[in-house]
């Protein structure tokens, strides 16, 4: 029987590569472009709405009062950048599993990496808990101005919600885009922000309930969409990929470890080097294009799990195209009205000024970083976060930092010196990236991946036949 299920997954393979292979260039590209939006698009509309949460949030919580405004931005600055930093890394581990397995076929494989995910997600978490617990003395002593520590520690109380939050939604949301169903994911996180500015207006402006009422609708607005999600996968519209709450989910967790810590290695150090940066610079802030990552990571992934190196390969090809594309047309978009654009957000003409002198610098911050994202997202897709977590050490740290300090310090270029450094720094660890994935054996890492989905799922098939066993 499982002979005839293998021969069977073999000749719907050689179909579809067949099928592929008759397809005109100019079709492929469309093929992989539609496929790749698919995932794109609503996971650029939650990452959106998501982020709407947090200013919305701030925007009631500044009509409380400055000193509250003060302790929400340094508590969401700061700590929950920190914890969303590392849960999001470890939580990409599970594209690398559940793209592998779908792509595969294992469908039965992926509510259990969902599961595993959780436990490692959640045992992370409680380690975090004394951070915002303790949030008050940590601040004074690093001293911070007592008020705004109190103030912070009551915020970052309320805040452990939003944490844990954060590993439903960032393993939810995975699990269903790894089979292209995003477009439940963007209709609650619709639905989400529309029921949080109504809430922030009634518990803030109009019973006036100060921190509590703000941190109320905030928590409310990130567990919405979580609760609609978990009923979605748990109660039959996933009924391929999820097959109940099983003890395998605690079976064989080590290399799920593993492979989550290399990715939150891998994203923590990225975030804190961006972080470093803006407190370098002062308090500037740089936008940060990281929304292609987790579709093209998915994409090349779905790609290793079907044995199609040519695909993988070619996915990598089209989406990078698409983003450099994306990134040139904004690199001009900027270029070109400079300091037109700063008068939407002010009537200063000395600030106005400062941001188009500093214009071609976020023009090429932009082109860089529609690229560089792609390419970590490879990285994640072939389960590679290991090799990319190396190179950011490298570029960053021991490159980008260091040559912004003596740029912006030294010969006293200020913001231009430090962002010079960022960008030299992540030039760097793009061509780098580039590299690796000019020289990455396709064939190779489809056999990796393939064998990571045999083993564990025969681990897993023995465990159930065991079982089975015992119970007979």
């Amino acid at each position: 029987m499982e002979d005839e299920d293998h021969r069977q997954k073999l000749l719907i393979r050689e179909k579809t590569s067949s099928e592929e292979e008759e397809l005109s260039l100019v079709e492929k590209v469309w093929n992989e472009s539609k496929v790749m939006w698919i995932v794109a698009a609503p996971a650029i509309f939650t990452r959106f709405t998501t982020f709407g949460i947090n200013v919305i949030s701030q925007a009631f919580v500044g009509h409380i009062g400055s000193m509250e405004l003060a302790g929400f931005a340094l508590v969401f600055t700061v700590l929950i950048r920190f914890a969303n930093g590392i849960l999001l890394g470890m939580a990409s581990a599970l594209a690398t599993l559940c793209g592998q397995a779908y792509g595969a076929r294992e469908y039965g494989m992926m509510g259990v990496y969902l599961q595993r995910s959780w436990i490692v997600l959640f045992s992370t978490a409680l380690i975090l808990l004394p951070v915002f617990i303790f949030t008050s003395p940590i601040l004074t002593l690093l001293g911070q101005d007592k008020s705004i520590a109190q103030e912070a520690g009551i915020i970052s109380l309320w805040s452990i919600p939003v944490m844990f939050a954060f590993i439903v939604s960032f393993t939810c949301q995975t699990f269903l885009q790894s089979q292209s169903k995003n477009i439940i994911i963007a209709y609650l996180a619709a639905l989400s922000i529309i029921i949080h500015v109504f809430l922030s207006w009634l518990l803030t402006i109009k019973f006036k309930f100060g921190i509590a009422g703000a941190m109320t609708s905030t928590i409310l607005g990130y567990w919405i969409p979580n609760i609609g999600q978990l009923i979605f996968v748990t109660c039959g519209w996933c009924s391929e990929t999820w097959h109940g709450f099983s003890f395998l989910a605690f079976k064989d967790l080590w290399p799920v470890f593993k492979l989550s810590l290399s990715s939150g290695t891998m994203l923590c150090l990225e975030l804190w080097y961006y972080t470093i940066l803006v407190l370098l610079t002062g308090g500037m802030k740089n936008a940060e294009v990281e929304i292609d990552a987790l579709s093209i990571c998915v994409r090349v992934a779905n790609e290793l799990g079907k044995g199609s190196a040519k695909a993988a390969k070619f996915s990598v090809v089209v989406t990078v195209l698409t983003s450099f594309a994306l990134g040139f047309l904004l690199f001009l978009f900027f270029l070109f009205f400079r300091e037109r654009l700063a008068y939407i957000f002010t009537s200063n003409k000395d600030v106005a000024n400062a941001v188009g002198d500093l214009s071609p610098l976020l023009s090429i911050s932009i082109l860089l970083n529609s690229v560089q994202p792609v390419l970590s997202g490879v990285a994640i897709g072939a389960g590679r976060q290991s090799a990319v977590a190396y190179v950011n050490i490298g570029c960053y740290y021991v490159i980008g930092i260091p040559v912004g300090i003596v740029l912006g310090h030294v010969i006293n270029w200020q913001v231009k010196g430090i962002w010079i450094g960022m960008l030299f720094g992540t030039l760097i660890q793009t061509i780098v990236l580039a590299i690796i994935t000019y020289k990455t054996n396709w064939e190779e890492q489809v056999i990796i991946a393939r064998n990571r989905i045999n083993r564990w799922s025969k681990l897993d098939g023995d465990h159930e036949t065991s079982t089975t066993a015992l119970h007979n």
